[in-house]
């Protein structure tokens, strides 16, 4: 007989009040079932969006309306776990990668057809289910900004997930990108080609010394940074923000969104072909989604922040915060251990019989013939 998905449990994560990463709570419900054109995804990765931080909070409620309990999360990969009435495109235990509107936080979710693609093999599950909406943002950016090698943009939050990917795309066009970031994340912005500068007031005297020519555009992916992008003169068309709506609406920046499924297969054919990066900061298990939200909000992380939901652990090793990870409390630690013989360790594959010869002279009082 086959199992049938739709007889077990969901484990879920939701909010029931606004508020910041301590009022999500991860709850089971009934194994949703797929209907006409949608597919069941086992969530294997899911990643996270400050602007769904934004949501639940309560920012701009007229722009971001929740209805209690709300769901989290958009970004997801996985395996077909059914498929409903009349989807051709997919069946049980496909590998795929997509989108939802909301709830991808989830061990299982239902999604419409038209929202997945097949996950390339070359891509990880981390990397799959974190791409949809940093890589079809940052694409949406710099399409909308028809980038040039005459072209020099400012990005703010640049190690974050969407601002790397941005860079890469900007940078793909030739332009210049001066990126902004904590001073500990310089080196890793100068890999993608990236002039870093750091956050802070006056960032437009910062930025003014470092760029080889006028500012053209400004993508503000951390958000009030408008201000800044008005001092360097860049026109108010080109100035583009995900999370300040306050710029969109009193300096008539312009906002931006996620792309379709279109978009999101380009992104993810560049990633493949590693013409483009998407690194990985940090993955947290479903039930540590709370600490994995307190690691977005400090906007410090290189790169993507993901749940997991087939994380290896292993014995007295943590792999999320806010717990040390083993190795950050051992490098350079002088460990207690019991003496051994480096020879001991050679591989008995080698057949040569000098390791059992020297034992025996070592063991016999004698030396070793060279």
């Amino acid at each position: 007989m086959t199992h049938d998905p739709t007889h077990d449990l969901a484990h879920v994560v939701r909010f029931s009040e606004h508020g910041g990463p301590e009022v999500l709570e991860v709850v089971e419900e009934p194994m949703p079932v797929p209907g006409a054109g949608e597919v069941l995804v086992a969530v294997f990765a899911t990643g996270l969006n400050p602007v769904e931080s934004a949501i639940r909070r309560g920012d701009h409620p007229e722009r971001w309306p929740v209805s209690f309990p709300s769901l989290q999360g958009r970004d997801l990969a996985g395996v077909v776990a059914a498929a409903g009435p009349g989807v051709s495109s997919f069946s049980h235990g496909d590998e795929v990668m997509g989108f939802v509107d909301r709830g991808a936080h989830a061990t299982h979710v239902v999604v419409p057809e038209a929202q997945l693609l097949t996950k390339p093999p070359e891509l990880t599950w981390e990397v799959a289910g974190s791409l949809y909406v940093a890589g079809t943002t940052a694409w949406t950016a710099v399409e909308g900004l028809a980038l040039t090698p005459s072209d020099t943009v400012v990005i703010t939050a640049a190690a974050g997930g969407v601002g790397c990917l941005a860079a890469q795309f900007a940078r793909m066009r030739g332009a210049t990108v001066i990126g902004t970031s904590i001073e500990t994340r310089f080196d890793f912005l100068r890999q993608f080609g990236v002039l870093p500068v750091e956050y802070g007031p006056d960032l437009a005297e910062r930025v003014r010394p470092v760029a080889p020519g006028p500012i053209t555009g400004f993508l503000d992916f951390l958000g009030g940074e408008t201000d800044a992008a008005i001092a360097l003169g860049v026109p108010r068309s080109r100035i583009l923000t995900v999370l300040d709506w306050d710029a969109v609406e009193d300096e008539e920046a312009v906002k931006l969104y996620a792309g379709d499924v279109v978009a999101l297969g380009r992104v993810a054919a560049l990633v493949a072909a590693r013409r483009a990066r998407l690194p990985i900061a940090d993955v947290f298990p479903l039930e540590s989604v709370a600490d994995a939200y307190r690691a977005l909000d400090r906007r410090e992380a290189p790169g993507k922040i993901v749940l997991g939901m087939r994380i290896v652990d292993y014995p007295g090793q943590k792999v999320h915060e806010p717990a040390i990870k083993e190795q950050d409390v051992t490098l350079g630690v002088a460990t207690p251990h019991q003496h051994m013989e480096v020879e001991e360790a050679v591989p008995p594959a080698i057949l040569d019989g000098s390791v059992r010869r020297r034992r025996r002279n070592r063991d016999s009082g004698t030396s070793a013939r060279p």
